[in-house]
């Protein structure tokens, strides 16, 4: 199991969801390792646009697996995708909100934070 890591802030990677439990590792965080080829790393509230366009472009994320233990995800759940995912996502323009503080610092090796802050989730 890789350690935990840090977020793009530098600081303390915070859990991302354990309801549904997320991450590659199944530890509720976004942490990545070199086992991970798809670089789980980006914390992503998922929206139904999201949902939609993942599934037509052949990553269903709603439809539940429960030999993968998977349930399935909704609208408004918590999530830790995949950092060239998300970045396909933003091109396509359906891209989700992102929790800064449980996206792994990995996820800037993909997108800059000057530029990822503006995809922020910001909590009423």
């Amino acid at each position: 199991m890789a350690r935990l890591g840090k977020n793009v802030f530098g600081e303390e990677l915070k859990p991302c969801s354990n309801k549904p439990l997320t991450g590659f590792y199944r530890d509720g965080c976004c942490n990545t390792g070199e086992d991970d080829a798809g670089v789980h790393t980006v914390c992503v509230i998922v929206t139904r646009e999201f949902l939609e366009y993942s599934k037509l472009v052949g990553n269903d994320l709603s439809t539940p697996r429960p030999e993968w233990n998977f349930v399935g995800l909704r609208p408004g759940d918590q999530w830790c995708l995949c950092a060239a995912r998300w970045v396909e996502a933003w091109k396509a323009g359906v891209q989700p909100y992102v929790v800064l503080e449980a996206t792994h610092e990995k996820t800037l090796d993909y997108f800059p934070l000057k530029e990822l802050v503006k995809y922020a989730y910001v909590s009423q």
